[in-house]
Parts: structure tokens; sequence; C-alpha cells
């Protein structure tokens, strides 16, 4: 248990760390805002790319072995991207994208497999130490990188210390590492019918589009919020708050969704809490502000919460789980690698942030399409089951 949460830790923070340094980095390095939301892109084109492989490594080297290799690619890329110029900021942060994409993966099946009566509550505290961690990352960048002579590359070094934590406290899961036994018997199969089931397709573009508003608002909303008045601390403590927010939600979604019988409620839910908050954010009230990031935030949340457990609550076991888990992460962040960079390149169009907020608006509202049929009370393969992966 102890490490999933230490996993958790090192899932969002490398990545949320950046948002708030944002400006200060695309200024020293000369960048214009499509070529800066590729800081954000990389790591989520990692996670569609190598999401497919994680359960076949895992399969040939075990998923404990599997984890801690990633967890040393996560150290290497946050030191490499802290420590020179442009070229070894891209290619680190590249580095940072392919270890947590394993780590996307692999986690909710390792959940299944060695906490099957407890998936929602294992869920739930996952979830919560990602996004406090993810929130400290975008509230402390700042204030760190204006320590002494640091600057942003010594910030964002920072977060490789709760990463070398982790590699000391995961390690004796090397010496019992193990493995779902039918694995490679079912993944063919299972593989197949994930390709054709629109209720795989369903959940793949839930977690897609979430992740494109989350990643898309962490990499812009401080420069948003800057626009309309904000200094560059005080937007990035309203992404904090934003960050913030999530965190109960984390907990409580997995708990409720396990306990219904359908998730239909809670992902019309979702969808209207994305539209209430970005619908906020366009409107540039200060006085309005921090009610829309809290919004966006609950909503957020819920969107990766359910997510994470639509791959357990519509498969079998850990096996279907991971291949669910892999075919969503891998469709579903290539889809959400578009969203900085497209966002970025909208303003530069338009030389406004509304049009791109308005994008994101519409995004919410096919949320809400497919959220209603991944919400629905059935399993992947299956045309109907009262009580889908309950054991």
């Amino acid at each position: 248990m102890i490490g999933v949460i230490l996993i958790a830790i090192n899932l969002r923070s490398p990545l949320t760390s950046i948002g708030s340094l944002i400006t200060t980095i695309r200024t020293d390095l000369e960048l214009n805002h499509a070529l800066a939301g590729t800081i954000t892109t990389l790591p989520l084109l990692a996670f569609a790319l190598l999401s497919p492989f994680a359960p076949k490594i895992a399969h040939k080297i075990t998923m404990e072995r599997t984890i801690f290799l990633s967890l040393i690619v996560l150290a290497i890329g946050i030191v490499l991207r802290s420590s020179f110029g442009t070229v070894a900021l891209f290619a680190g942060t590249i580095l940072i994208g392919v270890a947590i994409s394993f780590g996307n993966v692999l986690l909710p099946g390792f959940i299944k497999l060695n906490f099957p009566l407890k998936v929602g509550i294992m869920t739930g505290m996952y979830g919560v130490f990602m996004n406090i961690f993810a929130a400290l990352g975008s509230g402390l960048s700042v204030p760190l990188s204006s320590i002494g002579d640091i600057g942003w590359k010594g910030s964002l070094a920072f977060w490789s210390i709760p990463v070398f934590i982790a590699i000391v406290i995961w390690s004796p899961q090397l010496k019992k590492a193990k493995e779902p036994i039918a694995y490679s018997k079912a993944a063919p199969n299972e593989k197949l019918s994930l390709v054709r089931s629109p209720l795989a397709w369903s959940i793949t573009l839930f977690m897609g589009l979430q992740s494109l508003i989350f990643y898309t608002l962490v990499t812009w909303l401080p420069e948003i919020l800057q626009g309309m008045g904000y200094s560059m601390s005080g937007a990035g403590w309203m992404l904090f708050l934003m960050q913030i927010a999530i965190l109960p939600f984390n907990f409580i979604i997995p708990i409720l969704a396990e306990r219904m019988k359908n998730q239909t409620l809670l992902s019309a839910a979702t969808a209207a809490l994305f539209i209430l908050g970005i619908s906020g954010v366009l409107l540039g009230k200060q006085s309005l502000m921090p009610v829309a990031v809290i919004m966006i935030g609950i909503g957020a949340g819920s969107a990766f919460s359910l997510s994470m457990m639509f791959f357990s609550l519509r498969t079998s076991n850990a096996v279907e789980a991971s291949d669910m888990s892999g075919m969503a992460q891998s469709f579903g962040y290539l889809l959400a690698a578009t969203g900085p960079i497209v966002f970025g390149a909208l303003h530069d169009m338009t030389d406004s942030w509304t049009i791109p907020l308005i994008m994101l608006i519409v995004l919410a509202v096919v949320i809400l399409i497919v959220g209603l049929s991944a919400g629905r009370d059935k399993v992947i393969g299956n045309k109907v089951e009262d009580e889908p992966s309950r054991s």
C-alpha cells in the first residue's frame, strides 16, 4: 500500500510543476506559445505511444520490476530536464513521459490484482496522493524558483527527491515480484474485443477528453489569469487551488462509483462541473475565479477517478483491467496531447483566450455524451452484468 502511494506521488508532480513556470521558461528560452505547449504535450504523446506496451513488458519482467525501472527513468528525466538548455528540457520531458506512462497503465491492474476487494478505496488513495503532490507542484514551483539563485531549473529539479525516495522504498518489491498467471493467454483475445467494443471506446474518449482539459488548463491557466491581472505567484496558487479541490473527490468518487449500480449520474455531474467552471474562467471576473477553478478541480478529480474505476468496473480481472487501461491511455492521451498545442496556437492566431476556452466547453459537452455511455451497468465483452467486477 505504501508503495502504491509513493508511485502515485510521482505520477503528476513532475508535470504540474512546470505549469506555473511556463511564462518564465518561455521567456528565458525564447519559445512561442505553441512550442511552449509541447512541454506538456510531449509526455502525453509518450503516454499515448507507450501505454499499449506496458502490459507486455510487465508480463515479461513482472509489474514490480517494470515500475521500478520506470522510477529510475523518471529520476534521470527530471535531472536532465533541469540541467541544460532547450534540448535538455525537451529530452528530459520525453523521458519523464516515458516513465510516467508505465505507472499510469500498470497501477490500476496492480491494484485490482493485489486489492481485489478494496479497489474503490485503493483507487481513491492513489488518486488523492497523486493530486496532493500535483497541487504542490503547481503551488510551490514559483516560490522555490525565487529562493536564492535556484531559478526555474532548480525548482524543477526539486521534484526528483520524491522519486529517489520511491526508488528506495519500492526496491524490496523486486524480491517478491509476481504477475497474473493467465496473462499471456488472455491478452490477445482481450485486445481484439476492446478494439471492437463501443463501451471500450466510450471509456477511452472519456479518459482522453478529461485529460485534454486537465493538461491544457494546467499548462495555460496561470498565463490566462496573469492576463486578467493576477501576479505570476498568484496565478500559480490559483492553479494550486484548482488541484486542491480535486483531492476529496479523488477519494469519494471511487467509493461511490463502486457502490452504485451505474455511474451515469456521476458522469453527467462531472461534465456539468467542467462546463460551468470553464465558463466562469471565460467570464474573466476575478471575484468569480476562485469558484470557477474549484468547480474545474472537482470536475477533474471526479473525471479522473471515474476513468480509473471504469478500467476495473467494466472488466472482469486484472489482465483485462490492464489492457483496458493500456488502450484508454494510449488513444486517450494521444487525443489529450493535442490540447495544449491547439489551445496555444488558437491564442496565437486570435490574440485572445476566448476561442480556446470555448473549445474546451464544447469538449466538455462531448464528455457528457460519452460519460453517459461509459457509466452504464455493463462489462466489456458481455451484454449486461448486474454486478460488474465486484469479486
